[in-house]
């Protein structure tokens, strides 16, 4: 007698994503389940998951870590494949997860990333906390635990890594104002974070030490990851990775809480 196929549950966690969320959740009906957490969601978030048939987790969570593993807790499936509402599954990598889960050993699975800014699909150049190529999106249920940090949560995985070849279809930006807007928002957490650490009495760094980060991160993006390949966003993308930890600096020193 043969084992049953391993139950997979896909995840989107969602604040306020009535634009893009139907085209997520059209993605991913080859799951056993859809499970949808919504924080804090005012607009239709909830009406177009229960379309879905999701099952729905809502409540107001203040950090990403926490709503996350809030989700991945409510999952009934052996694997979870974790995705963001500005994610497509790729209908090669919808074949490729069922055709490999029957034989995966206990662990995670690293799934390629294209990242988008509007149209345009940029594959060079990601790095340095402004976007991935890849990440440990498909799981075993208890393989994967995320940290208590407000944006980039820190990361426990359990088991083999283990690698897909298809990619989630990542529409990261619309546009330049899009990519300013998210700078904003990522280094307005980070700054609250920061504040955290220096409650508890832990360093976080100096205005020199960030200043000269800013220099690292540019290169490591446009020369170390081939950022110059992609021309004018290849320098763009590099110049918001430069810019992301000296700005949370500054917020977190001359700005109040809040």
């Amino acid at each position: 007698m043969t084992s049953a196929a391993p139950k997979l549950s896909a995840l989107v966690v969602a604040h306020n994503e009535e634009a893009q969320l139907a085209a997520c959740l059209e993605t991913l009906r080859f799951a056993d389940e859809i499970v949808v957490v919504l924080d804090r969601c005012t607009d239709r978030s909830r009406e177009i998951a229960s379309g879905y048939g999701a099952k729905l987790l809502e409540g107001a969570w203040p950090l990403e870590g926490e709503r996350r593993n809030t989700g991945i807790t409510a999952c009934a499936g052996d694997w979870i494949l974790e995705v963001d509402a500005d994610e497509r599954v790729s209908e090669g990598l919808a074949h490729e997860i069922r055709a490999v889960l029957p034989q995966a050993k206990f662990g995670y699975f690293q799934v390629p990333f294209h990242n988008y800014v509007g149209d345009r699909l940029i594959r060079y150049g990601w790095g340095a906390s402004w976007g991935v190529n890849s990440k440990a999106a498909l799981f075993a249920k208890s393989a994967k635990h995320w940290g208590d940090q407000r944006v980039h949560p820190s990361l426990v995985l359990k088991g083999e890594r283990q690698f897909l070849t298809q990619p989630i279809l990542h529409h990261i930006d619309r546009n330049i104002s899009d990519m300013i807007r998210r700078l904003d928002r990522y280094t307005t957490a980070r700054a609250m974070d920061l504040r955290d650490k220096r409650a508890r009495g832990e360093d976080i760094g100096t205005f020199g030490a960030n200043v000269r980060r800013i220099f690292s991160r540019f290169h490591k993006c446009y020369i170390g990851r081939k950022g110059y390949r992609e021309g004018q966003y290849g320098f763009l993308i590099a110049l918001m990775a430069g810019l992301y930890p000296i700005l949370s600096y500054l917020k977190a020193n001359l700005e109040k809480e809040g």
